[in-house]
């Protein structure tokens, strides 16, 4: 896709020269990746000060030194752009991509350099001032991640196929057994299932909790093992070619649910279905949020509730838009978002539900969803 990638940098590049920056200087991973189509470990993104000049990637080695499974999580750079391997710490700027991107800026007369200052640490802002003092430093700011929004087609196909592949994970750890084994266990063995189906690797940290740990968001696996009556709650994504989706269930393990996980339960889904329903092109984020959060508090869960109900996915697992009650904005169509509200009481466990989808106009069917695997109550 070397139009696509050059398209993008066209579009920051007309940004920067609108702000008053003739060059720009990319250097946060996932922005690297989105605009030149791979990210090597330590690599930056010089955008030429004007049109028609070379865009360069800067790495500190050569890309056929990078690791095989770190080339094949930062994919394949474009062919249009001009590849600059440094030579390591041997280089005259320590093999720092981003100090060397800026002495070619000022080498080829820019002056003036826009870089991400919210990714660059105070002393490497610093190191590039003293190799390009003749460069005046202004902030990229947000811009490439406001770009990255919106998902094009072929983006969103990455995610689909994610969310397949995490989708077929779970489905085979459901048909296997489960009690007696471990919360680490399990985690290991759905992170492996999703390589084995053709994932890059796991989008995060898998999380699986049981018993009382079930629904406390951002649970680390522990070697609790699982036992009959246990809410069992998995947290799971799968990568692909970079773009990272998200899916989370929530079961009972070996019996008939108690009265109060089904009431649970029944409570989550009614809050992640009102979500879900609230994703329409020109809806507030909050709003979104509004609609998950109002079912659980009028259910008597105000006092349990997490900070957000979703936020966007794509080359990160958590990235803008964030459905949270304070957040400003409006969601744009093809803009692809977790719904993913839960509760977790202290002591007795808890659920959490969490499906990726993709805004899309009622015209064209509504929310896209991507994470289908069944949000029933089962009893495994």
């Amino acid at each position: 896709m070397p139009e696509v990638f050059a398209a993008r940098r066209a579009r920051l590049r007309e940004r920067c020269h609108a702000a008053g920056s003739a060059a720009a200087l990319v250097t946060r991973p996932a922005n690297v990746r989105y605009l030149a189509g791979a990210a090597p470990p330590g690599a930056a993104l010089l955008l030429a000060p004007r049109d028609g000049a070379e865009d360069v990637l800067l790495c500190p080695h050569p890309l056929e030194e990078q690791q095989p499974a770190g080339a094949r999580e930062g994919g394949r750079p474009d062919d249009l752009l001009r590849i600059r391997p440094l030579g390591g710490s041997l280089s005259p700027e320590g093999g720092d991509a981003a100090v060397a991107a800026a002495g070619m800026a000022a080498e080829e007369g820019a002056d003036s350099l826009a870089v991400e200052e919210h990714h660059l640490t105070v002393a490497r802002h610093r190191a590039i001032g003293s190799v390009a003092s003749r460069l005046r430093l202004t902030d990229l700011g947000t811009a490439v991640e406001q770009m990255r929004v919106v998902k094009d087609e072929e983006e969103i196909a990455c995610l689909r196929a994610g969310a397949e592949i995490a989708d077929q994970a779970l489905g085979e750890l459901l048909e296997s057994i489960l009690v007696g084994r471990t919360e680490r266990h399990l985690a290991l063995e759905l992170e492996r299932r999703l390589v084995d189906h053709g994932a890059d690797g796991p989008a995060f940290p898998t999380s699986v909790a049981t018993g009382p740990h079930a629904g406390r968001p951002g649970h680390r696996p522990t070697d609790r093992r699982v036992e009959e009556g246990d809410f069992l709650s998995v947290c799971m994504g799968a990568a692909y070619q970079g773009y990272r989706c998200e899916i989370g269930r929530t079961f009972v393990i070996g019996t008939t649910p108690a009265d109060w996980q089904i009431e649970l339960y029944d409570v989550v889904f009614a809050a992640q279905r009102a979500g879900r329903e609230a994703l329409a092109p020109g809806a507030e984020h909050r709003e979104v949020d509004r609609a998950a959060r109002q079912v659980l508090a009028s259910a008597g869960y105000g006092s349990a509730l997490p900070a957000r109900t979703g936020h966007g996915v794509g080359l990160e697992i958590a990235e803008d838009p964030q459905l949270a009650p304070a957040t400003m904005g409006k969601l744009d169509a093809c803009v692809p978002v977790t719904v993913e509200p839960g509760v977790h009481l202290p002591g007795r466990g808890g659920v959490r539900i969490d499906d990726t989808l993709v805004v899309r106009p009622e015209a064209d069917g509504g929310p896209e969803l991507l994470t289908i695997t069944t949000k029933e109550l089962l009893a495994l």
